[in-house]
């Protein structure tokens, strides 16, 4: 396949990847976590597809995207590569079809209807359920005590509940606190993955119980404007 300029990550565009994600790696094991207990999963929500190739040459197999029509450029743009690639949005209901398609885990669950689309496109769908943990109506995310119904709901529909998501609060307190009723809920469930953390709150994340945690800014450097 021949990749666009676009798409072409040069060595110097390498080299910074990998020097973020070494600082990253330090920041992990200064929780006292092992590496290999914790999954990175590489957000290029506004990033170009150079930057997947990069993230892909430094050996990080996992990706995020927010918004389908980025997911499903940068699929096709990468698609010589053997990626993994997660939908991290809210889901809107005339999308869900190909955020489907596209997606090998959708981890932005919060509604019963969600899954009910889901299931009709693609049945078996690996997702994660997300939880919110601060009642603000801009949110995504389900309240912690709908989790276990759609949990529950998920599995009569076969579908494969991974773990539970959440994004914390910016108060430094009450993120350890949403962090660590997450992975108190996902334990309740017998659910094992918890994907929570990002650039700014790792460390916390790690700390409460972390599987993967979602790392734009830290890898790539300042978002681009969408």
């Amino acid at each position: 396949m021949t990749t666009s300029p676009a798409s072409f990550a040069s060595d110097e565009l390498v080299q910074r990847v990998a020097a973020n994600l070494a600082a990253i790696r330090r920041r992990v094991t200064a929780t006292g976590r092992v590496l290999e207990s914790v999954r990175i999963v590489a957000v290029t929500k506004t990033f170009p597809a150079s930057l997947v190739r990069a993230a892909a040459a430094v050996g990080l197999d996992t990706l995020g995207e927010n918004y389908v029509d980025e997911l499903e450029e940068k699929r096709r743009a990468t698609a010589d590569l053997a990626l993994r690639w997660h939908f991290l949005g809210a889901l809107q209901s005339n999308k869900i079809a190909r955020i489907a398609a596209a997606s090998d885990v959708v981890c932005g669950v919060s509604r019963l209807k969600e899954l009910e689309k889901i299931v009709t496109h693609h049945p078996g769908m690996a997702i994660y359920v997300e939880v919110d943990h601060t009642g603000e109506p801009q949110r995504n995310g389900a309240s912690p005590r709908e989790v276990e119904g759609l949990v529950r709901r998920a599995r009569d529909l076969e579908l494969d509940v991974r773990g539970l998501m959440t994004v914390a609060p910016a108060d430094p307190g009450a993120a350890r606190h949403a962090f660590g009723a997450t992975a108190a809920l996902a334990d309740d469930l017998g659910l094992i993955e918890r994907s929570m953390g990002m650039s700014d709150d790792l460390e916390v994340a790690l700390e409460c119980g972390s599987t993967e945690v979602r790392l734009g800014r830290a890898l790539f450097g300042p978002r681009e404007a969408p």
